[in-house]
């Protein structure tokens, strides 16, 4: 009967930690999309804002001036949020690695 016992309890805790890992990478997820929905709503505004400032431009000159700020700014954004995202990306690996390191250190020996 022992055995039996045994391996119910590691099909519980092995249930266990893939619960855990599954929530990490739901918390991960989560913040992936509050990310994207802020990028996006601040994409949109600052698309917009050069649109304004665009269409009140008196010269071609100061009309590629706004196209450029624009652009240099919506590259520099663009990098930062490629650079959150694999913060995000890289800390939910690990967090939905935790879990398993007790398992893998027991039988990768």
């Amino acid at each position: 009967m022992n055995g039996f016992e045994d391996l119910q309890k590691l099909g519980r805790d092995n249930a266990e930690i893939a619960m855990k890992s599954a929530g990490a990478v739901t918390k991960g997820l989560q913040a992936l999309a509050s990310e994207t929905a802020d990028y996006s709503r601040k994409s949109m505004d600052a698309g917009s804002a050069a649109m304004e400032k665009l269409l009140g431009v008196s010269s071609l000159d100061k009309a590629v001036e706004v196209q450029s700020a624009f652009v240099r700014s919506a590259y520099e954004s663009y990098v930062e949020q490629v650079n959150k995202f694999g913060s995000i990306v890289t800390e939910m690996a690990a967090e939905a690695y935790k879990p398993y390191e007790g398992v893998f250190a027991r039988y990768g020996k």
